[in-house]
C-alpha cells in the first residue's frame, strides 16, 4: 500500500498562514465597524413637491425636514420640462410661434417682426429667460452641449432669445446643468448639497471645470453622478479627479440591485482610484414602488438593517406619496424622517456627512504569510499525488521554498494583485480537496472491521464529516485574507471563479484517489497510477449502455455548474421547486440542495461502502460526489418581510409556528416558509422588515433573523438528539436515556435542530 508523507514544515506553514488570515479578518472587522456616520438625504424636488401638494410654503417644509434629521438635499441637473413648469424659463417650438402668427394671436410686434424677417423656423426651439443669472447659465450650457452650429442668439427688444436646432420632445428631457439658484437655496435652508451632475457628449476638461465652477461657494457633501457615465468619461476623467481632490469631495456609489458591486457607470473606477478609496461612500435608495408598500416602521427598519449590515452611509430617502392613517401627507413624511434618524442614533450611528472607510490594506507581511500558506497547500497537494516527489522530502522543501519566494515577493514589494487572485482561487479549491485526501489516507490506515455495526459507522461518519468540514473552512479564511482590502470592502472587486469551484475540487480529488486506489479491481497497492488508469480507461471497450450513462453524468455535471448563481438563466424544474418547498417546511433553514441531496449522503455512503468493502469504482464516484459538500461560503443580508404566520397546536399546547417570508434579490421576488419551534422567540408582526440572510448562489435559500439564537440552541440540542438516536440503535448511555423524555416531548424540534445546524455554522464562519 502506498504511503504518503505529510511534511510537517508544510503543515506548519499552512497553520501560520491560517493565523495570518484570521488576523487580517479581525482587522477588516475593525475597519468596517469604525465608520458610523450616516448621511440622510432626500431629493430637493421631492420636498418642493411635498410643499406644493400640502399647500405649505417651501421654507416651512425645508425647516421641518432639517429639524427631523435630513442633512442634505439631492440637486439634479435641471431640464426645460422643469423650466416650463416653474416659469423660470420657457422653451417654445417654432411651429407654435408660426401658428400663432398666422392665426393672429401673436400680438407682440417684436416677435411678429422676427417671423416676417424669416428668422423663426418651425423645426427650431426658442428659449426665453428673463432672469439674467439663469439666462447666462443656460446660454453657457446650451453652447457646450449643442455647439455653435446648433445655437443662434436672437434679440427681441432688450431680451435675448436662444434658438436651438433640436427635436422638441427630446429637448425638454435633456439635462441643462446644475442650477446654482437651487443649490444656494438648499444651503440657505441649512442643508448640504448632494450634487447629481450628468456627463456631456464628448466631454472636455473645460466642460468639467464649468460644472464644478457652479459649485464654488456651495457646501457640497458628496457627488453622485447621474446616468450611465461619470462626468468627464471617457477622456476628461483626470479633470474630474482634480476638481474633486481640490474640493475634497466624497464620491457616492449607488448599490446595485443584486447587492453585488454597484450600478456601473463608465469612469467610476478611475475616479475612485484617483481621489482615494477613503473618500468613497456607498449609497442606497428604497425604490419608490417598494416604498409605497411599506409602513413607516417597516421603512425605518429597512434603513437600520441596510446601514448596519451592508455599510451603506448615504441614505437617499424618497417622500411618501400617500398619507398614513390619521395623518396628513406632511406629517407622514416628517415622522418618517424623524423616526429614521432616531432609529439610527439608537443603533449607535451619527447623523452627518457620510462616513467613509479608512484606506485599508493588510500589512504586506501578513498578506505574504497568507500567500505562503497557499503555496504550502499547493505543494502539499502535489506531494500527495506525485509519489516520486513525496519520497524526496528535501525536494519538497526546496519546491516549497521556491514557490513561496516567487509568490511572496510581489506582495512584499507592494504589488501582487494577480497573485492574490490566484491565491484566493487556489484556496477555494485546494482546501476542500486536501480535506478529502486527508480523509482517504486516514481511512486507508484505519479500516473498519467488516462486521462493524452500522451505528458505529454512522457516528464515525458524522465525526469525520465535522473534521473534514472544519479543514475545508480554512480555505474560506484564506480566501478572505488574500483578497481583503478597501477595494474588496467597497466591492469594486469581487471573488470570481464560483463555477470553477464546482469542478476543480472533483478533478483534484479524482487524481488523488486514483493514486491511492485501483478503481478497477479494488487492490489498494496495485494501482498503475493516474496515467496508467487513464490509459486503461481510454482502452476499455464501451457499451451503448455505458456510453449513455456517461453522457447522463456529463449532462448532470453541466447542469450542476450552470445552475450555480442566480443569474444563470437556467430554469428550475417544477419537481425541484416542490422539493424545496417540502424542505422549507421541514427545516428552519433550507440546506443547499446539492450538498444536502448529493454531498452529505455521498460522504456517509462512501464511508459505509469502504467499511462494507464495496467495489472501488463505486467508492470513487461517491467520493467525487462528496466534494460538493465544500463550497465557498457566502451569505448576504437582504430585507425581508413576514407576510403570514400560522400557529399549530398539539394537545392544547403550542408546538411550532410556521412563518412565511418574502424578499427580493436581483430584481426577483422570493418567498419561503420558516417553521419556528415553541422554545424560540420569534417576530409576531406581519409586514415588518427584518434582516434575512440568503445565499447569492441560491437566493431561495434562507436563514431567518434569529439565526444566532437558533445556532446556540441547535448546538446544545444536537448532542441530545444524537445520544438518543444512538440509544435507539442499541448504544446505552444513561445520561442520554434520561434525556429521552425531553426528546419525546419535542420530537419535531429535535429532528429539525440537526438539519439546520450546518447552515447556521456556515453563516457564523462566513461572518468571521
Amino acid at each position: 500500500m502506498k504511503k504518503f508523507y505529510y511534511h510537517p514544515i508544510l503543515l506548519a506553514a499552512i497553520l501560520v498562514g491560517f493565523i495570518a488570515s484570521l488576523l487580517i479578518g479581525m482587522e477588516r472587522h475593525e475597519v468596517e465597524e469604525d465608520t458610523r456616520t450616516v448621511e440622510l438625504a432626500i431629493d430637493y424636488e421631492g420636498l418642493l413637491e411635498l410643499a406644493a401638494r400640502e399647500g405649505v410654503p417651501a421654507g416651512e417644509v425645508l425647516a421641518r425636514a432639517r429639524k427631523a434629521g435630513i442633512t442634505s438635499l439631492a440637486v439634479y441637473e435641471t431640464t426645460f420640462k422643469k423650466f416650463n413648469e416653474n416659469g423660470k424659463a420657457s422653451a417654445v417650438p417654432g411651429a407654435d410661434i408660426l401658428a400663432a402668427y398666422h392665426t393672429g394671436t401673436l400680438t407682440d410686434p417684436r416677435w411678429r417682426a422676427l417671423v416676417e424677417e424669416g428668422k423663426i423656423v418651425g423645426t427650431e426651439i426658442y428659449v426665453v429667460v428673463h432672469d439674467p443669472v439663469i439666462a447666462a447659465e443656460l446660454k453657457e450650457d446650451l453652447l457646450r452641449r449643442f455647439g455653435t452650429q446648433r445655437i443662434t442668439v436672437l434679440t427681441v427688444g432688450t431680451d435675448e432669445v436662444i434658438a436651438v436646432k433640436d427635436h422638441y420632445e427630446s429637448f425638454l428631457k435633456r439635462n441643462i446643468g446644475l442650477p446654482t439658484d437651487e443649490m444656494r437655496a438648499v444651503n440657505a435652508a441649512g442643508f448640504d448639497v448632494l450634487a447629481r451632475p450628468s456627463n456631456y457628449a464628448a466631454c472636455t476638461p473645460e466642460d468639467v471645470h464649468a460644472v464644478f465652477q457652479r459649485m464654488d461657494g456651495i457646501a457640497v457633501s458628496a457627488i453622485v453622478f447621474s446616468g450611465q457615465e461619470t462626468l468627464g468619461a471617457p477622456k476628461a476623467l483626470q479633470a474630474t479627479i482634480d476638481e474633486m481632490n481640490a474640493r475634497r469631495l466624497t464620491l457616492g456609489l449607488i448599490e446595485g440591485v443584486t447587492q453585488l458591486q454597484f450600478y456601473k457607470q463608465q469612469g467610476m473606477d478611475e475616479i475612485a482610484k484617483g481621489i482615494g478609496y477613503d473618500r468613497v461612500a456607498r449609497l442606497y435608495a428604497i425604490p419608490q414602488d417598494e416604498l409605497k408598500k411599506l409602513k413607516i416602521a417597516d421603512a425605518v427598519e429597512r434603513w437600520e438593517t441596510t446601514d448596519e449590515e451592508r455599510n451603506i452611509r448615504i441614505n437617499l430617502l424618497r417622500i411618501y406619496e400617500e398619507p398614513a392613517p390619521n395623518m396628513t401627507l406632511l406629517e407622514t413624511n416628517m415622522k418618517y424622517f424623524a423616526d429614521t434618524r432616531a432609529a439610527l442614533e439608537a443603533k449607535g450611528f451619527h447623523i452627518g456627512r457620510a462616513g467613509t472607510f479608512a484606506l485599508y490594506a493588510p500589512s504586506q507581511m501578513l498578506r505574504a504569510l497568507v500567500i505562503m500558506g497557499v503555496a504550502a497547500a499547493g505543494v502539499l497537494y502535489l506531494s500527495l499525488v506525485i509519489p516520486a516527489l513525496n519520497r524526496r522530502r528535501k525536494a519538497v522543501l526546496l519546491f516549497f521554498a521556491v514557490a513561496a519566494l516567487i509568490s511572496m515577493m510581489p506582495v512584499l514589494i507592494g504589488a501582487g494583485s494577480k497573485v492574490r487572485i490566484v491565491a484566493a482561487l487556489l484556496s477555494a479549491n485546494l482546501f476542500p480537496a486536501l480535506a478529502l485526501v486527508a480523509l482517504l489516507d486516514l481511512l486507508r490506515g484505519r479500516r473498519f472491521q467488516k462486521d462493524a455495526p452500522t451505528w458505529r459507522i454512522l457516528v464515525a461518519g458524522l465525526v469525520l464529516l465535522g473534521i473534514t468540514s472544519a479543514l475545508s473552512m480554512i480555505g474560506a479564511s484564506y480566501l478572505s485574507g488574500a483578497l481583503t482590502d478597501t477595494r474588496y470592502l467597497l466591492e469594486f472587486d469581487i471573488f470570481r471563479g464560483i463555477k470553477l469551484t464546482f469542478v476543480l475540487p472533483m478533478i483534484l480529488v479524482a487524481v488523488a484517489f486514483m493514486q491511492r486506489f485501483d478503481i478497477f479491481d479494488g487492490q489498494f497497492d496495485a494501482s498503475a497510477g493516474v496515467l496508467g488508469q487513464l490509459r486503461e480507461i481510454m482502452a476499455t471497450p464501451v457499451r451503448v449502455g455505458s456510453l449513455l450513462g456517461g453522457l447522463v453524468l456529463i449532462g448532470a455535471l453541466i447542469v450542476l455548474v450552470l445552475r450555480s448563481g442566480h443569474t444563470s438563466g437556467m430554469p428550475v424544474p417544477g419537481i425541484e421547486l416542490k422539493m424545496r418547498a417540502a424542505l422549507e417546511q421541514l427545516f428552519y433553514a433550507r440546506p443547499r440542495t446539492k450538498e444536502f441531496m448529493i454531498g452529505h449522503p455521498a460522504f456517509l455512503l462512501a464511508l459505509y461502502g469502504a467499511a462494507r468493502r464495496w467495489r472501488t469504482w463505486i467508492l470513487f464516484g461517491l467520493v467525487l460526489a462528496a466534494t460538493i459538500l465544500w463550497r465557498r461560503l457566502r451569505w448576504e443580508p437582504v430585507e425581508g418581510w413576514l407576510v403570514d404566520e400560522r400557529v399549530e397546536t398539539r394537545e392544547m399546547r403550542v408546538v411550532s409556528t410556521t412563518y412565511y417570508w418574502r424578499w427580493t434579490l436581483g430584481g426577483r421576488e422570493y418567498e419561503a416558509s420558516d417553521l419556528i419551534p415553541a422554545f424560540l422567540d420569534a417576530p409576531r408582526s406581519r409586514g415588518r422588515a427584518h434582516t434575512l440572510w440568503v445565499d447569492p448562489g441560491d437566493p431561495s435559500r434562507l436563514l431567518p433573523p434569529s439565526w444566532r439564537e437558533r445556532l446556540a440552541v441547535y448546538l446544545l440540542w444536537a448532542p441530545v438528539a444524537l445520544s438518543v438516536g444512538l440509544g435507539d440503535l442499541g448504544w446505552r448511555w444513561e445520561p442520554g436515556m434520561r434525556l429521552l423524555s425531553l426528546m419525546v416531548s419535542h420530537p419535531l424540534e429535535s429532528m429539525l435542530a440537526l438539519g439546520t445546524t450546518a447552515a447556521c455554522v456556515e453563516l457564523w464562519w462566513s461572518r468571521l
